[in-house]
C-alpha cells in the first residue's frame, strides 16, 4: 500500500465513521465530516496533506517497487 492509497482509506474511513457518528451519537460530529472534506479539498490544490507527512514518517512508501520498473523506461522507441 502506498501513501496515496493509504490516505485515501484513512478519509474514506473518517468520512464514513463521522457520518455515522453524527446519526447514531451526535450532529456535533458532522462538523469532523466537514474538516475531511476542506482537507481533501485543499489537498487538491496544494498537493500536501498532513496525513501523507504522518504517514511517510510512518514508514509506508510512496511507491511499490514495482512501479518503479516500468515497462516503457527503457527508452525504446
Amino acid at each position: 500500500m502506498t501513501v496515496n492509497d493509504a490516505v485515501r482509506a484513512i478519509a474514506g474511513f473518517f468520512v464514513l465513521a463521522s457520518v455515522a457518528l453524527g446519526y447514531w451519537v451526535h450532529p456535533g460530529f458532522f462538523l469532523f465530516t466537514a474538516f475531511v472534506g476542506a482537507n481533501l479539498l485543499q489537498s487538491g490544490f496544494s498537493k500536501w496533506c498532513p496525513m501523507m507527512t504522518i504517514l511517510r514518517k510512518a514508514g509506508v512508501k510512496d511507491t511499490l517497487p514495482e512501479a518503479k520498473a516500468s515497462c516503457c523506461a527503457g527508452g525504446a522507441a
